[in-house]
């Protein structure tokens, strides 16, 4: 059996956490990407354990669900009568004689709601105390304020031999800036046959894991003490603000490690990253960005200010500026935004461009493809190197279903189209300006879908007599009627210029170019 190996990992959180004042059990709440519970137990599984249990208690069904979700061979334990951390152990231990099974080795006690706690810091408790020997390791921490803590108490020679209660210390106790941090690292089997002797004859009536210890040093057996190199990973959450605080701190962790694998984090202060996002080197965040679940950013690519990305992935040497994008797959040297919103399903090419107050779902944007501004494409399907013109709606939802437009390689599509599908658009095809289509257009044919313009004379001096529209188009018709052989507006130029046709515009390309079709 390895040393390092626990025989078993208990997570105590069955605790009702009434100072959080919520609905959902205090060990559910959420920091940088999961629950508490959830970081607890990350660290846990890393030691390897042969079992990890939860003791579940409030809020049992939601806690039970969430722990089927992250590990379904975590064993779980009811605890009905939260009567103390040692009851809490105690369940377990009737729990596991029920079975048949017995704790042989190493067993670490912790808690639901240390989500800063690491498995480094739990792989040395249960080095530590495989190699001292003892029959209880404590983790301890020094701490700024010891106040309200148990303080561990050491001979001359440093070792351990005692822990007081805050109640039962003496002045000089109580200068001590060395606590209990209430984690620990057991024998097993001394554990097993310690925990029936527990009493209820205190204040709280209830059972103290930390009589356990007592019980031990009672019998003799040697107690030992781990020091936390950073106290914060001890802290527990009791309510919001401290959930506001670990948060802070977790934040600050993530954002250093990455800092120093080489991403460049232009204010920490104003940057959120939850636990499972994967930065390659030359990232470049910048403030006011939220890289959320499992977005991973590749090498060189920029992100922020001011994004959100949930579930996305952006590729190398991508720039996504004042964007909100949620399960994306943005491509190489794709540019996204500003003000642009990635719903789930949207796939960008390389080189694809998404822009200003453009909105993407279910939508694969081809390489090089631009869709510039004041866009919704939604169930569509762009070829590669096409240009969609500003204002353009893929009209994809009839009330009842979803419908999937679409639109070809090297295309051109006018300015305040849409798209009515489910239509297809050949490659090289060009839409007019204004256009509203319903029917197929065939490879590189010009479709122009529209009313013909027609200006009716005299219409506002008929119906809107008297109103600031009537005295303007007054003023100046009046005004026009006095530049000589200028005609007024309104009125027919006879000729052959009148007869001309006027150009049909197409589609901004996106680099500033127009496009015009006769």
């Amino acid at each position: 059996m390895s040393l390092t190996r626990p025989a078993a990992v208990i997570v105590l959180a069955a605790g009702e956490g009434t100072r959080m004042k919520s609905a959902t059990p205090k060990v559910l709440h959420t920091l940088c990407g999961r629950s508490m519970l959830g970081h607890v137990v990350a660290a846990a599984q890393a030691l390897e354990p042969e079992k990890l249990i939860v003791v579940v208690g409030h809020g049992k069904d939601q806690v039970e669900r969430h722990l089927e979700a992250i590990d379904p061979t975590i064993v779980r334990v009811h605890q009905e009568v939260q009567n103390g951390t040692g009851h809490a152990v105690r369940m377990v231990v009737e729990y596991l004689d029920r079975q048949g099974q017995q704790l042989e080795g190493t067993v670490v006690v912790g808690y639901g709601d240390t989500p800063l706690l690491t498995a480094e810091t739990l792989r040395a408790l249960v080095e530590a105390h495989a190699q001292s020997g003892s029959a209880v390791t404590v983790l301890s921490a020094v701490v700024p304020d010891p106040t309200g803590y148990g303080r561990i108490l050491r001979d001359e020679s440093g070792a351990v031999v005692g822990i007081v209660e805050q109640k039962d210390a003496s002045a000089e106790q109580r200068a001590i800036t060395e606590i209990n941090s209430g984690v620990y690292a057991f024998d097993g089997k001394l554990l097993q046959e310690a925990i029936h002797r527990l009493r209820t004859d205190n204040a709280q009536g209830e059972e103290y894991l930390t009589d356990v210890v007592g019980i031990l040093r009672g019998d003799g057996y040697g107690v030992g003490a781990h020091l936390v190199p950073d106290h914060r990973e001890i802290l527990g959450v009791n309510d919001r603000v401290q959930l506001a605080e670990a948060r802070r701190i977790f934040n600050e962790r993530l954002l250093t490690r990455w800092m120093r694998a080489g991403v460049t984090v232009v204010d920490p202060a104003t940057t959120w990253i939850d636990v499972d996002v994967t930065l390659e080197p030359d990232v470049v965040i910048h403030p006011q960005t939220q890289l959320q679940g499992r977005t991973r950013v590749a090498r060189g690519a920029e992100v922020g200010p001011n994004s959100t990305l949930t579930d996305t992935t952006v590729g190398e040497h991508a720039t996504v500026t004042y964007a909100v994008c949620k399960e994306a797959e943005i491509g190489p040297e794709a540019s996204v935004g500003p003000y642009a919103y990635l719903r789930p399903g949207t796939r960008l090419a390389r080189k694809s461009k998404i822009g200003t107050y453009v909105e993407t779902k279910n939508a694969e944007i081809g390489e090089g493809t631009k869709v510039p501004h004041l866009t919704y494409v939604g169930d569509a399907t762009i070829g590669d190197h096409t240009n969609i013109g500003a204002a353009t709606v893929f009209v994809n939802y009839d009330g009842v279903h979803k419908h999937h437009t679409t639109v070809g390689s090297h295309c051109r599509t006018g300015a305040d189209n849409m798209f009515v599908a489910p239509v297809t658009i050949g490659d090289g095809a060009y839409t007019a300006a204004g256009s509203i289509i319903t029917e197929d257009v065939p490879p590189g044919a010009m479709a122009v879908a529209r009313a013909r313009q027609r200006n009716i004379e005299g219409w506002v001096a008929r119906k809107r007599a008297g109103t600031p529209a009537h005295q303007a188009a007054e003023r100046a018709l009046a005004a026009n009627t006095l530049v000589a052989g200028r005609p007024a507006p309104g009125t027919s130029q006879k000729g052959e210029d009148a007869a001309a046709p006027k150009p049909t515009y197409s589609a901004d390309s996106g680099d500033g170019s127009e496009e015009t079709t006769q």
